[in-house]
């Protein structure tokens, strides 16, 4: 065997590998940069901020692109997970400020993320309109709800049809699971919330009927 042959191999690997290290090193604080990107534009949409949160988004798409650049040429981290997360959680925020503001929603090609991210992003969006749900039951705005109940129902239907091996969509049947879980208790809170509603309504016309005949004069003998 000839040892200078082996040894040049080695070499040649442990730099591919080095170089492959250095560019992970420096995507991973991206990757949490993208991220943290994400939870502030979703914290701007529930609080009705939507050109910060439009700002946000446009932060972490510019970080995700960063990251792309980087791993490209190391398809061995490229394809690791992490670049993959970050992608997801930018889906779910994009796709929740759609949904809130009624804009179209926008495609994975559109985003730049992998169908997997896509899928996921959406399924955990559901988690979203729940909490953006009941902030506008707070403010009695149940027409609102209702809305935003309809599209947590239209999208949960919609993914349980992409039955894949979780190889493929990277564990989405848990996330469809949990917001089939969103999507019930959302369901209940709204009915809840519309049977106090029709209780106070009939308290009040019952106190109001009290009210007149209270005020009524004394019939006379």
């Amino acid at each position: 065997m000839d040892k200078s042959n082996l040894e040049t191999i080695i070499d040649s690997i442990v730099a591919s590998m080095e170089t492959a290290d250095k560019a992970r090193e420096k995507a991973l604080p991206l990757h949490r940069q993208a991220i943290r990107h994400c939870s502030l534009a979703i914290r701007a949409i529930h609080r009705r901020e939507f050109e910060n949160a439009r700002q946000e988004l446009s932060l972490a798409q510019q970080t995700l692109d960063n990251i792309c650049v980087l791993l490209q040429p190391h398809p061995e981290v490229y394809y690791a997970g992490f670049l993959q997360d970050a992608q997801k959680e930018y889906a779910e925020a994009s796709l929740t400020l759609a949904i809130v503001t009624q804009s179209p929603l926008p495609a994975p090609q559109d985003l730049k993320v992998s169908a997997a991210a896509y899928v996921n992003g959406l399924a955990e969006c559901v988690g979203e309109l729940r909490r953006h749900s009941l902030d506008r039951m707070r403010q009695g705005e149940l027409l609102l709800s209702e809305r935003l109940l309809e599209v947590m129902d239209e999208i949960f239907s919609h993914l349980t049809m992409v039955d894949f091996p979780d190889a493929i969509t990277r564990g989405l049947r848990r996330n469809t699971d949990i917001a089939r879980g969103c999507l019930e208790k959302t369901r209940g809170d709204l009915t809840a919330c519309h049977d106090n509603q029709h209780l106070i309504a009939e308290m009040n016309q019952l106190r109001s009927i009290v009210q007149q005949c209270s005020s009524a004069p004394a019939p006379n003998h």
